[in-house]
């Protein structure tokens, strides 16, 4: 799997000094971090640092927190799955922020169970509940190509585990896409994939190659008659 960059090129220089120097601890970076991520959202990729030094100076000055920040930084990091961003993200989180009963709890809640299916592999029930509850699409409305930067990652997943996979239906689940033609459409044109009948055949890689184990097993002479010693001393 590919790394998730922590330091993306696209980050501005204003940025890199705010997040490696002192201004770090100044509540004034709020307001430029803030839209840099922003600019993370609208343009499909994730400065997991920067945003952490955005959740630490929320930490420092909870008068500034602003809730649906927060909840844009855990969908961001969601994407850079499977890194573990979005963890690192969750405990900067003040628990004075995530009161019982507050909007951005049941909101943090709600994106902590839809990682956790992704964290195990669960992808068809990701996408399930990421249908089953209106609140999933007002979550993720602000991250451009949310859906699509997960599917990507997912595709990449089963490119590292399979050779082919026997039937569309499957894909079809782990991939959150509906019926034979889009399943076909996404694993051709975005992956590279073939399709022979029912069958998806992935393209051999240095991780899905089968791969010969050599076992060998090293037994001196010492060693040996060591165990003969003792089995003779045994039955003595």
């Amino acid at each position: 799997m590919l790394p998730k960059n922590e330091d993306p090129q696209e980050r501005p220089a204003e940025i890199h000094q705010i997040i490696n120097g002192l201004e770090r601890y100044n509540p004034e970076a709020v307001g430029p971090l803030e839209a840099y991520l922003q600019q993370q959202c609208e343009q499909r990729y994730c400065d997991g640092n920067a945003n952490r030094v955005l959740l630490k100076l929320y930490q420092l000055n909870p008068d500034r927190i602003k809730d649906e920040v927060i909840t844009n930084i855990l969908v961001k990091a969601m994407t850079t799955f499977p890194s573990p961003q979005f963890n690192l993200a969750l405990h900067l989180l003040s628990p004075s922020s995530l009161a019982s009963g507050s909007e951005l709890a049941e909101a943090v809640s709600k994106l902590r169970a839809l990682n956790a299916h992704l964290e195990g592999a669960s992808f068809a029930r990701f996408w399930a509940t990421l249908d089953s509850d209106d609140l999933y699409a007002d979550l993720t409305t602000d991250i451009d190509g949310f859906e699509e930067s997960i599917r990507l990652t997912i595709a990449q997943l089963v490119s590292e585990v399979f050779r082919e996979v026997q039937t569309v239906p499957v894909l079809s689940d782990w991939l959150g896409l509906e019926g034979k033609e889009a399943v076909e459409k996404f694993v051709v044109e975005t992956c590279g994939w073939s399709v022979e009948g029912d069958k998806i055949v992935l393209p051999k890689n240095a991780d899905n190659e089968a791969k010969k184990a050599e076992i060998r097993e090293d037994v001196n002479f010492d060693m040996f008659s060591r165990i003969v010693r003792r089995s003779w001393e045994e039955t003595a």
